[in-house]
């Protein structure tokens, strides 16, 4: 992130350009993010796109919101969710499922750290390797993760 936009709080607007700058963004990532709704310019002036420091705010939520794994769809959701509890909600699934990579990533990393150390020539004959390759399919194939 650059430093803050030319103009002052009371009523500035910015550009495009001025905003994607700002977060060292492709001024076509803003567009897009107009295409799937997460953001509206406050006003065109001379067919030009103009923001607002809210904007600017809302642009600053979408990215932490991509920085904590939410999709487009779900930084929307959760932005424009009415109350707390809609917003509590989609972090939950997001909590969630960041639970749940966590635990895939920690086997994955376990059974590595097994083949690197493990006294067969061949890791594919090792029988606790075998053991733990099936273990951990038929917990991803039920769901369990």
């Amino acid at each position: 992130m650059k430093s803050s936009p030319a103009g002052d709080s009371n009523g500035a607007t910015y550009s495009i350009g001025e905003i994607a700058g700002y977060f060292d963004l492709a001024p076509h990532v803003l567009r897009h993010w107009e295409s799937v709704g997460l953001l509206t310019p406050a006003t065109r002036i001379a067919g030009r796109r103009r923001y607002t420091r809210a904007q600017l705010a809302r642009v600053a939520m979408i990215l932490r919101t991509k920085q904590v794994g939410l999709s487009l769809t779900q930084a929307r959701e959760l932005l424009d969710a009415c109350d707390g509890h809609g917003r509590r909600r989609i972090l939950q699934s997001q909590l969630d499922a960041l639970d749940e990579q966590i635990e895939r990533i920690q086997t994955s990393k376990q059974l590595i750290a097994h083949v690197l150390t493990c006294r067969y020539e061949d890791f594919t004959e090792c029988p606790r390797f075998q053991e733990e390759v099936v273990a951990a399919l038929a917990g991803s194939v039920r769901g369990e993760r």
